[in-house]
């Protein structure tokens, strides 16, 4: 034992003791090496300066918008937010109590009124800002009173980007050139920089406090999420999304039907449309069949090696309605049979007198109940003298022909004879032959365009109803990806048998690998019909082009169309208009190419235009002379956007 000695260090309270300092520190490095997320993402520099910033190497700028028109539009900030450039915005809502409210209204119109009243009193002239003013206070207090509005304050912040300070000037005029177009006006935070950028960071922190006032209507034409975009990886061009310049490019096969209505005024681009989207649908492999009733196909058609069946009394084409379809898998022959049996039922009230009875103003059908009796057993009769039953093995025989009903009915007692007299017309009378004798037709194409614009008036409607018919018995038998095109649709629209028959091909086309597409320019007439609307519905796809002033209504109630939508239905330039898919729509422009437009427009000064660029060129013989696409290697083939 030692008394007042130094105590002994033990060796290995030291050795402890060296080995914790050297662990702190090599935690004290780990941490110090340890990149933050504040590390990540914020930049090498920043530096503020009265009217940009600058974040590392990039110039920035933010502006406030600080005064809106009196009234606004549902929409009117989707341009911002689609545009093509970098953009941060942000928007700050602040609630107000409607009772402070309404007590500073009441006390702005005391204002106001006492105003226009000194006016008065001192003899000035009216002031219609006054009255405005009064006017929309009062409405506001309606409809505060009533817990239909309420208020906000609104700030709306917008901070823009650029490699230098001439981009970020540039990206200024197109930020205020839109919203000015708009009567929406905005200004430079001068000054306050670094108050813009903590206010459009997500920090929720309004520091430039620039706010308006807004009821609950006008806030919520502000809602950012407006616009659609419609490009797929798969489909065709339509056109270009005039909200944010994308490309429309859509496969109308991948929605519920394939379906697709086309409204448009005379003159619109309605045909120069449909014929683009079949050009570029039988690039992907589809077959296109045509209704053309105005001669406007056949140049496509020829350029692209269809069939090209025209229909008149002078024509050598017979299409034959008593043709039974081929029997396919799961249905039974007398299914077949009995189905054709209908569809004949339709057109022969079409042919005895409902078509002049239609338009005539007469909604009384055009065969009474006993003729109707008559004639079914008359149709059974004709097929049975052909050898044609309800055995699958009989259907291989030749069909029988109107000529062959007409001398059923004349031989049967009751109405025969009468119903036979007013189907004379079509065996021996002025419009025999075309529809009378065995089919010589063969729409084994990839595109087929019958053509009626020869046809008289009191026959087109028949002609149509019969080449609908023999489409649809061809599109059951031989299932694959079709678009079928009635142009003019109204001329069908105008009678029952004929409207019901379309309306059927719209419900029933989606099993079998067809989109119907119906176009029509008496939009009136065709939404007016019960008929018309259903197609409509039964359409997934739908395009608005420029519309006459009457139709704009109709289609505004039928599509649910938003203010601005229905002020520019009407006012669209020729080529643009609405595209509807689904659930999204679109404000679009169509765009062909020069070669696409030299085959498909109609258009006598573009024609004249695109044929003397062929002769300039000298070397390429135009697609007008023979109707042959340009060659690939040729200028003429290059795809210079050219608009309708």
């Amino acid at each position: 034992m030692a008394f007042g000695g130094k105590k002994k260090t033990d060796p290995i309270d030291i050795a402890e003791r060296q080995r914790l300092r050297e662990q702190k520190e090599i935690e004290q490095e780990f941490l110090r090496s340890i990149t933050t997320l504040r590390d990540i993402i914020a930049p090498s520099s920043l530096e503020i300066q009265a009217s940009y910033f600058r974040l590392g190497t990039r110039y920035a700028r933010t502006l406030y918008v600080y005064g809106y028109p009196r009234q606004i539009y549902t929409g009117w900030l989707s341009p911002i937010i689609n545009i093509d450039e970098v953009i941060d915005v942000s928007m700050f809502i602040y609630p107000v109590e409607s009772q402070v409210v309404l007590n500073n209204l009441r006390k702005k119109v005391g204002q106001l009124e006492a105003s226009i009243s000194l006016n008065s009193e001192k003899g000035k002239v009216r002031d219609p800002a006054l009255e405005a003013a009064i006017q929309d206070a009062e409405e506001l207090r309606d409809q505060l009173q009533v817990g239909a509005e309420r208020f906000f304050r609104f700030g709306l912040y917008i901070t823009i980007y650029g490699e230098s300070l001439d981009e970020l000037q540039f990206v200024q005029h197109k930020i205020e050139t839109i919203l000015g177009q708009q009567l929406v006006f905005s200004k430079v935070a001068s000054s306050q920089m670094e108050q813009g950028l903590n206010a459009t960071v997500p920090q929720m922190s309004d520091q430039l406090q620039i706010r308006h006032n807004m009821n609950t209507g006008a806030l919520s034409t502000s809602f950012p999420f407006t616009s659609a975009d419609l490009t797929q990886d798969t489909g065709i061009l339509y056109g270009v999304n005039m909200h944010n310049n994308g490309l429309v490019i859509f496969d109308r096969f991948t929605l519920e039907n394939a379906n697709m209505v086309v409204f448009a005024k005379s003159g619109a681009g309605k045909s120069f449309t449909v014929k683009l989207e079949a050009l570029r649908s039988m690039m992907l492999g589809s077959e296109v069949i045509i209704i053309d009733p105005e001669n406007e196909y056949q140049r496509l058609c020829e350029a692209v090696g269809g069939s090209y069946i025209k229909l008149s009394l002078g024509s050598e084409t017979r299409i034959n309605p008593f043709d039974l379809p081929r029997v396919i898998e799961n249905e039974e022959a007398e299914d077949a049979l009995r189905a054709n049996l209908i569809t004949l039922h339709g057109l022969l009230r079409l042919m005895m007198g409902g078509a002049q009875m239609a338009a005539n103003g007469i909604s009384l059908p055009a065969l009474n109940p006993i003729e109707e009796s008559d004639l079914d057993q008359a149709l059974i009769d004709t097929y049975a003298r052909a050898g044609i039953t309800g055995d699958p093995l009989t259907h291989n025989s030749p069909p029988p022909t109107i000529n062959d009903l007409y001398e059923t009915l004349l031989h049967m007692p009751g109405t025969g004879p009468q119903l036979a007299q007013r189907l004379r017309k079509y065996t021996t009378g002025t419009f025999a032959g075309i529809f009378s004798q065995q089919s010589n037709v063969d729409i084994n194409n990839q595109m087929i365009v019958f053509n009626i614009r020869d046809l008289e008036d009191e026959l087109r409607p028949v002609a149509m109803y019969i080449v609908l018919s023999h489409i649809w018995n061809k599109t059951r038998s031989d299932q694959r990806k079709r678009l079928l095109i009635v142009d003019e649709a109204w001329q069908l629209m105008k009678y029952d048998d004929s409207a019901n028959f379309l309306f059927s091909l719209a419900k029933r086309a989606r099993k079998y690998f067809l989109g119907l597409t119906t176009i029509t320019q008496d939009v009136e007439d065709f939404m007016g019909s019960k008929m018309g609307r259903a197609i409509v519905a039964n359409a997934s796809l739908q395009l608005l082009l420029k519309q006459s002033t009457s139709a704009v209504d109709v289609l505004a109630e039928v599509f649910k169309l938003t203010e601005e939508e229905r002020k520019r239905l009407s006012q669209f330039p020729v080529g643009q208009g609405l595209f509807f898919a689904g659930q999204n729509h679109v404000h679009i422009q169509i765009i062909a190419s020069q070669t696409e437009t030299s085959l498909i427009t109609t258009n006598p000064q573009q024609v004249q235009q695109l044929q003397a660029l062929y002769q300039q060129q000298g070397s390429q013989p135009s697609p007008f002379a023979n109707n042959v696409l340009p060659e690939q290697n040729s200028p003429a083939a290059d795809f210079n956007d050219v608009q309708l």
